[in-house]
């Protein structure tokens, strides 16, 4: 099984474009780059966007540490430093399994799979 392609931030625009015929692109494009930007926002200032049925952003911090040049070897100083982390919900966790568009709340009892 080969891996999937990523999509880019262009390749979401031209599909919203492509799925919603009375969006023009420049328009999809805008609103794509809003949502980014807004969600950016949000993560620096309240440090958590959660989105029901997808999943939620947050910040995770990263005390400093030594680290090492992998080149020369010396020892290096890593300054602290919050970095984001996604976490997916369980709808998103249960269609990225397998199950495909199925719904998720009509998941059998009889699943082996492992609903966190």
């Amino acid at each position: 099984m080969s891996s999937p392609q990523a999509m880019t931030k262009s390749e979401l625009i031209a599909r919203l474009a492509e799925r919603n015929p009375r969006l023009v692109a420049r328009d999809a494009d805008e609103a794509v780059k809003a949502i980014l930007d807004m969600m950016g926002a949000a993560l620096i200032q309240a440090g958590r966007i959660e989105i029901r049925g997808f999943g939620s952003f947050a910040l995770n911090y990263r005390p400093p540490r030594i680290g090492r040049n992998p080149k020369s070897g010396e020892r290096v100083q890593v300054p602290a430093k919050f970095v984001p982390h996604f976490k997916a919900g369980k709808e998103l966790r249960i269609r990225v399994d397998g199950s495909g568009g199925a719904d998720p709340h009509s998941a059998s009892q009889s699943d082996p799979r492992p609903v966190r």
